[in-house]
This record gives C-alpha cells, structure tokens and sequence, in this order.
C-alpha cells in the first residue's frame, strides 16, 4: 500500500464547490485490494480498539457506529483511512466532517479526499491514516497518541488563533472573502480596492504611530496623565541603583514590569520589600532594559475592550490559582486545573493551561510553599501575579455592569491614544461605579488585544466582539467584493479574456486578469508564462488597484488546487472538446465537462453562466445550475437559443451578418461582424465565437452599448493585444501567421478560415504535446494533412515525457494515414521552423505557424519584418 500523490484543494474543486479546503490523496492498495476489511481476521476489532471515537462516524448508514458496521460488513482500506485521517484532525482539535472515496480506472487505485483546517495538517493525517491502516492489517501495534500530539502542534503553530478564527467566521457568515496572507495570522478580507489586511486584531486602519505608543508602557502613561486619566504613579529604571530613591518616593505595595512587555511576561505586583522589588527588576530585565516600577493599586484586573472607539465588553479577569482540597499536592492541583477541556496550548482554546514558570516558584517561593505543598481545604493559591489569560487566568463577562462614565472613560482613552481597536487595562474594585484617582487607576493600552476573554469568558455571557471588528471595517452597505469574470474551456479562453478585459478597461475599471501568456494589472504585464491558475487569480484579487477582475481557468489549476476565488458574478464555458484527455484522471468529455463546470457551479446565484449553445456538453451544464443562463451561438436560428429567449432569457447570436443581443424578444445589434478586426473580415469563425460571450459578459455587466462597440472596433489582432492568437504579418512575397492552435477544434477553426485563405500554397509548422494520448498526437497529423500543401514538424521544448523520435512517428502516421504526397521536414527548433519554412515559400505562400514559444516567434518575426522594410528602403 503506498501513497501515489497528495493535491490539497484550495478552492471550489472537481470534487465540491462549496467544501474549498480538501486533501486529495491516490492510494494505491496494492495487494490489500483483494482483502476488504471483513476478509482480515481481527481488522475491526483493533481498528475499534485503537480509535473507538470512530464510533461517532455515521457513514453511509446515517446513524453512529454506522461506519464500524460498514467495517464489519466489508469495505475498501482506502475508505478507512479516509475516516481515520478525518478522526485523527478531530482529536487533535480540528473537527473536519467531510470524506470521500472513490476508484480510479487503475485496479486498486483510490481516490482519497477528505476536509482539513490546516493544510499542514491535513497532509500529515493522510500519511499518519495509511500508517495505521497497514498496521491494523499486519496486527502491528501502533500508538496513536503520537499522531495526536503532532497534530496539535501543527495546529498550535500554523492554525489561526482565537481572535483571529472569529473575525473570519464573521467574515464568512457574511460573504466576505477570506485570504490568509502569511501562516501566522496576517488575514486579507475583501477582494481588490475593497481589501481590509487585519493581523490578529490590529487593522490596516490602525494608526502605526498609535500602535508604537501603546507599546511603551511610559509613553502611554505620560499621555493619559497629561489629559486627566487615573494612572498609578510611577518610574522607569535601568539599574537596580535606582530602586532605593523609587521606592522611597512611591512607597510599597509595588508593581514591577517591563516597559515593552505583552501577556503579562515579566510583571510581578503586590510587592512589599526591596529584596523581593530586586528580584522583580531582574524578572523584567529579560523582557526589556527599561523597567518601570508603579504603585500597586487595589481592586480587581478588568479589561475594557474598545472597537471603532465604542466600548464593546468588559472581562473581570482572575489570575491562575487553584484551591487546596486537603490532600492533594499543589502540582496536582494544577495538573486537575489543567484537564478542563477548555485549557490548551497558548491560543489553542478559549483557557490555556496553567503552567509552572519562574513566576510562579517566586510565588510559591514567597508563601514558603513548593509544588509538592499540600493545600489545606478551601484555601485558594493565586499562581500569577497578573491576571492575564495567556498565563492560565480566566474570565468573568461584566459587560451589563459598567457605569455610563466608565463608558466614557474608556472610549475617550481609545480617541486620545488614536487606536480604533485596543483593550484597555483598569483596575476597579466596582465598574458599576464611576473610576476616578482614588478608587482605581488605568494600567495600560493595549494594540491588537486579544478577543478570547470575551468571545467565552468563563463566567457570563459570550460578547460576540468579531463582529463590531467587521462592521469597522465593512461599515453596512460597504462592498467586499469587486466584480469577477471566470473563464473557461477547452478553446477560445485567452482571448475571450483579453477582450472581456479590454471592454470593462474602456468602460473605465481598473482590471486584473490572467491568461496563458501572463497577468495582467491596469495594462501592465507583472508576471510572464501560464498564468490561468489559481495562484495568478489571487495575485489578481490581491492587488489594491484592481476594481474588476477577468480570470481564464484553466483545467489543470481546478484539478491541482481549485479556483482561486470562491465566488464570481459571471462564468463562461467557451466549449468543451477533446484536449488533455488521459491526464490527471480525466478520460472523457464527459468527465472534462464536470471539470469545467466547477467554475459554471461557483457563480452567485444571482450572476450568470454564459454557456456556448452550439456545444452539447456546454450546454448540459445549465442543468445543474443554480444561477441565471445566458446563451451564446454563432447561429440565430439555433433552437436552443430560440427556447431560451422565448423563456425571456439573455443570448447573444449573429443575426444577418451583426453582433445581435437578445432579452426575450427584445432583440440590439452591437456591431457587423465583418467590420470587427479581430474577425478579420468574418473568415477568423474562432474570433467570432470569442467576440459573443465577451460581449454578452459587458451587457450583464451593464456597460454602454457604445462603449462595447467602440471597444471591440479597437481590438486588433495584433501581438500587442491579442498576442499569439491569428498574428498576421505581411511579407513582400508572403504572409506568416502564428497562432496558438493545439487540438482538434483549433485545427477545425483554423481550417475553416484557410479555406477562406486565397494563397499559392499553405504551409504549416505544427507538432503535438508529448503528455497525449496516441491518437491525439496522431489526429494532430490527419488535422495538418486536410488544410497544408507542406508541413514542418517542429518540437516543444519540454516533450513531456515522450522523445522527439516518438512524436514525430506519430505525427506522421497521422498524415499519412490521410495523404501520402505531402512533403514533410523536421524542424525541431521552433524559430529555425520559421525560418526554414520563409526560405522554402513559394510567392503568395501563407505560413501557419502553430506556435509553443509565443514570445520568442514573435520577437523573431518582428525583427524579420523590419529587417525586410530596411532593404526595401534601400533598394
């Protein structure tokens, strides 16, 4: 049994579109694929002993213990890891509820997928859950705890924090996109000009300066002094020397902690003698240079939290402690304290455990105690000298007590320091009265507080305090979203993107889009090669400037990692052909389609899937749609579009010789196909079924009639705007078009504009992918040898796994098998190919060029086409 290949999915995928975070692992089961689990002796049995929380899975049979009864009954190992894998995540603090299994066409091949939170995570379940599976089949003994343990590391390293998982939750449950920039917690929410960045909890609004203020304990101090806020008196040091004169003119009881310090670390207070103030000074000398020393002040540690200057909870906070029950050792009585579920590593869960650090043996050390002291009954140890919950401390919620000038207190701190969100620290004996200098004081202001206390305050009520963070930053009726345009299918992608994005540009957007030759931000090309997967589309969605986003799709991106985005406001499906059948799994047209409509299947309900109405497996898709259907075809009398727009459906066709857009009966020429340069005077049938769903997506989209127009008459098919698609160049003895034609269809179309092509002799430079199948690589020669008078066989650079030798071979089977009196020449090279076929062309020959290397084609061409205007100059 071994793990082929392992795929985490990011976004809507081939196998759902709305569960985006999936591990996809191939196993192979090797021998086991003939021993089901109930054809190995004592399988269940373990597999219950081992994880009997798997008691909790329903599986197919929609009730627990389902899963064990499919166990007993007889399933395939591959399914069984699939349910470990997900068991494994949940133990170790990660719930993840979804799993599927399914065979490939190789015997014994699986298909495992199933949900993760984090992707590091996810990825070692899948080993960690084929480990186990071989152990239970070979009676090996295993101990799972190991997993489990690495597991929540991983969690507590790279899973989001408290604070930040609820200001994603409330971001999701209203519809605005989620990024995570970083594995810490650096979160995008919003797309393009409407992005919000937010770390933990200090936002990209949040003042750098205010941040930086608060940060310094002194400079804090001196502010809120100065404006008549009760601060505990107090002075910095840098030297023990120091202390006498401070203590002298504060006076005990003292609080001692270090000027940039967070969490608590390195405070130390209710401090009545110099040498326990000199064993503070050395504790907070780690954290930092300057030590501030204060006056402690009475009453209890309460946490004001104040968002988009408006007060919005208040946590009583309780330092760690424990209560002696007579018996039990101090250490075991943090050891209890420590098992309440809700305790976990640092931010992990809502409490964290309570451990024992040099904090908390000066207090033991104080109260002449040790971790093997017995507490009398009843009696209480307090284990921290502050009441922080990142040291142990819990919670109590005292929101509904605060008084009105409490209110105003904390609010006015929040204006003066400039922080639209902080946590304020006061202590209080009473919130429900009014602080002022004699019963209270502010100890400090905290930047990017952390929301735990009060997300699950372990007393009161839960403060929902996520969702004030989003109002500030999506104040209501804020957009998240900008307008996002997917394209896909097998061909026409990159130039239906190139024009959606050179109309929306006219109409006056700032696009982003990406293709197979780059991205694409405001005109400007940011990063050269295949750029339609998902990575090129977040950098898209990313950038601040882009105000709308036109994003081509490609197959291989869904099926590596899914879409890039979670939603868009319109789809297109180009066509649906035969290409890159017998890769990645995906044999059939059929099975492509279901590829393809990931894309169709993630457009809001209330956008548009632009469907091709000429082609059946396109058009199938609207099926199982839950968004409006627009229709395109080359064809007014098409059927289909016919019953559409008898329904009072959108569609767009060429009627009489025009661009024709209808809305049920109701019918609007845009332009005269043939006036349009990209049709190049009507024979490009491929640049027509590109120009209908580009202009189709400018009308849902809501972009003037005349800009449209005016757009699409301004798109020339050059390589400036539609570089490598119909490039024509004119020679003085002959013409050289490159293009990117690669499948069957695209030889289709490039024939039927040949056809319309007056010319002495056509030549073609062709070749094929190494990753086809036979036939395909074969059919690219039949294709060739129906519309070329010559051909060139050239080379990809990177044959894919086949030799040059072999491709050629096949090649040539292909046009032989349709003509034997073809002149055939091996060019591998692709400029030489060129080359080679400008030196062989007869007068008024026309050179197809079927281009890999679409820059360097053209790089060459150009200067070949200047090269000719110099000698003509001269002669």
């Amino acid at each position: 049994m071994q793990i082929l290949e392992i795929r985490v999915l990011r976004g809507p995928n081939y196998w759902s579109c709305y569960r985006k975070h999936l591990i996809q692992m191939k196993l192979d089961l090797g021998e086991y694929e003939h021993y089901p689990s109930n054809k190995l002796e004592g399988f269940c049995e373990r597999l219950e002993e081992l994880l009997p929380s798997l008691y909790d899975h329903e599986c197919s049979e929609k009730e627990p213990g389902g899963f064990f009864k499919r166990v007993k009954d007889g399933t395939w190992l591959g399914h069984i890891a699939e349910h470990i894998a997900l068991e494994l995540q949940s133990l170790a603090g990660m719930y993840c509820g979804y799993g599927r299994t399914r065979s490939t066409k190789e015997p014994g091949v699986y298909h495992v997928v199933f949900s993760y939170r984090v992707e590091t995570a996810g990825v070692y379940a899948a080993h960690a859950a084929v480990r186990i599976v071989k152990a239970l089949a070979e009676n090996i003994s295993y101990d799972v705890s190991n997993d489990t343990r690495e597991l929540q590391m991983i969690n507590n390293h790279e899973g989001l924090g408290p604070s930040t998982e609820a200001i994603v939750k409330e971001a999701i449950k209203r519809g605005i996109p989620v990024r995570r920039l970083d594995k810490e917690s650096l979160i995008m929410l919003g797309q393009g000009k409407y992005q919000q960045i937010i770390r933990s909890t200090v936002a990209a609004t949040t003042s750098s300066v205010s941040v930086e203020l608060a940060a310094h304990k002194e400079e804090t101090k001196t502010i809120l002094t100065r404006e008549f806020i009760p601060v505990p008196k107090g002075k910095i040091i840098t030297d023990v020397k120091e202390m006498d004169d401070v203590i002298k003119e504060i006076g005990f009881p003292l609080v001692v902690k270090p000027v940039n310090g967070n969490h608590g670390r390195g405070v130390t207070t209710n401090i009545n003698t110099k040498e326990d103030t000199i064993k503070a000074f050395e504790l907070a000398s780690k954290i930092s240079n300057q030590v501030i020393i204060e006056k402690f002040i009475e009453g209890a540690d309460h946490r004001f939290l104040v968002i988009n200057y408006k007060l919005v909870a208040v946590a009583k906070r309780l330092p760690a402690m424990v209560t002696g029950d007579g018996s039990s050792t101090i250490e075991q009585l943090i050891q209890q304290a420590n098992e309440d579920p809700r305790r976990g590593e640092d931010h992990e869960k809502v409490l964290t455990i309570i451990k024992v650090d040099e904090a908390t043996k000066e207090i033991l050390k104080r109260n002449k105690l040790d971790p093997d002291s017995i507490l009398p009954y009843g009696q209480t140890l307090i284990l921290k000298d502050t009441a922080n919950i990142s040291t142990g401390g819990t919670s109590q919620d005292v929101t509904h007590l605060v008084h009105p000038d409490n209110v105003f207190l904390a609010e006015r701190i929040a204006r003066l320091m400039g922080l639209n969100i902080c946590g304020i620290d006061i202590i209080a004996r009473d919130v429900s009265q009014p602080i002022t200098k004699d019963n209270g004081a502010v100890l400090e202001v905290n930047a990017g507080p952390g929301l735990r206390m009060h997300l699950a305050p372990s007393q009161g009520m839960p403060q929902n305090v996520a969702e004030p963070i989003v109002d500030m930053l999506f104040p209501k009726d804020t957009p998240s979203r900008i307008p996002v345009v997917g394209v896909t299918g097998t061909n026409g992608k990159t130039t239906t993107t190139r024009l959606i994005a050179h109309i929306v540009k006219q109409a006056g957007y700032k696009v982003g889009y990406t293709t197979t030759d780059g991205i694409y931000i405001n005109g400007n090309r940011v990063d050269q090669g295949d750029c339609s997967g998902p990575s090129s589309a977040e950098t898209v969605l990313r950038d601040p400037i882009v105000d709308f986003a036109v994003l081509e799709c490609a197959r291989g991106g869904i099926l590596r990692s899914g879409l890039g985005f979670d939603k868009c406001n319109t789809s297109i499906i180009t066509n649906i052909t035969g290409d890159h059948l017998g890769l990645d799994g995906i044999d059939t047209l059929e099975e492509l389609a279901t590829v393809k409509a990931v894309l169709a299947n993630s457009t809001f309900d209330n956008g548009y899937a632009i469907l091709n109405a000429d082609d059946d497996l396109t058009y199938r898709v609207r099926k199982e749609l839950d968004c409006n259907i627009a229709l395109f075809s080359t064809e007014s009398t098409n059927e289909r579009i016919k019953l559409h727009c008898e329904r009072g459906g959108l569609a767009i066709v060429v009627e009489k010789g025009y661009f024709t857009v209808y809305k049920g009966d109701w019918g609007k020429r845009i332009a005269r196909v043939k006036d349009v340069p990209l049709t190049l005077g009507g024979r490009a049938a491929c640049m027509i079924q590109n120009l209908l769903p580009a202009i189709l997506t400018a009308v849902i989209h809501d972009i003037d009639t005349r800009i449209i127009r005016e757009a699409i008459m301004g798109f020339m098919p050059t390589p400036e705007m539609s570089r490598g698609r119909m490039n024509i160049f004119k020679f003085r003895n002959y013409e050289v078009m490159l293009d990117y034609a690669h499948n069957r269809d695209g030889y289709n179309m490039l024939k039927k504009f040949l056809d319309q092509t007056d010319s002495s002799e056509k030549i073609g430079i062709i070749t094929s992918p190494g990753d086809r199948r036979d036939e395909d690589i074969r059919n690219a020669g039949m294709n060739a040898a129906k519309m070329f008078d010559r051909i060139i066989i050239r080379h990809d650079r990177d044959s894919r796994g086949r030799s040059y030798e072999e491709i050629t071979r096949l090649i040539k089977e292909g046009i032989e098998s349709v003509r034997t009196d073809i002149p055939v020449f091996v060019v591998s090279d692709e400029v030489e190919s060129i080359q080679y076929a400008m030196a062989i062309a007869c007068n008024n020959a026309f050179i197809v060029v079927c281009s890999e290397d679409v820059d360097r084609s053209l790089a060459f061409l150009v200067k070949a086409k200047e090269d000719e205007a110099e000698l003509m100059e001269v002669k």
